[in-house]
């Protein structure tokens, strides 16, 4: 069996981001990766019931993902509300969706508080970001799925890892 993709929604074209658009990543790679029916697409904010469109959200300050998953940081929306459950809850029914599909290997938006797995925003609204991820990124590696990021780099390290998980 070839080794599967959890892959966020947004980059299918889904319109499930916090704005209630889409991040459609367009490559070959893509495309042949569906063909081959190795793509699970997740939303982990959507499946964890926060509405489209809703308010942006980014972890507090100075904080990651795996703060978020230790209990030792918060998400909030740029409205003050405290989300921090609902995302929590997202990357849980994230980690189940890929362990019930067997993947191994996870692709995500970079920059969002869940799903952000080279960089994500630093708690300010103010566009600024920083290395980091999210929570399903980290509650994912720390189950031991690889996450890459969605660029060019990512996705050339992603198939390699394809190649050596199906034996190429």
């Amino acid at each position: 069996m070839r080794a599967r993709i959890l892959v966020s929604s947004c980059l299918l074209g889904a319109p499930v981001r916090y704005d209630g658009s889409a991040k459609t990543l367009f490559h070959t790679a893509m495309d042949r990766w569906q063909q081959e029916e190795r793509l699970v697409p997740v939303c982990p904010e959507v499946a964890a019931g926060l509405p489209i469109p809703r308010p942006p959200a980014e972890i507090e300050p100075g904080k990651g993902g795996a703060d978020v998953v230790n209990n030792t940081a918060r998400i909030y929306e740029n409205t003050g509300g405290d989300v921090t459950d609902a995302f929590l809850s997202g990357a849980h029914i994230a980690l189940d969706v890929a362990r019930a599909r067997q993947c191994r290997f996870a692709l995500l938006t970079d920059g969002s508080p869940s799903c952000g797995s080279s960089f994500i925003y630093d708690g300010h609204f103010n566009g600024t970001r920083h290395d980091g991820v999210g929570a399903t990124v980290a509650l994912l590696q720390q189950n031991g799925i690889t996450v890459f990021a969605n660029s060019e780099q990512g996705i050339l390290r992603l198939q390699q890892a394809l190649d050596q998980a199906d034996g190429a």
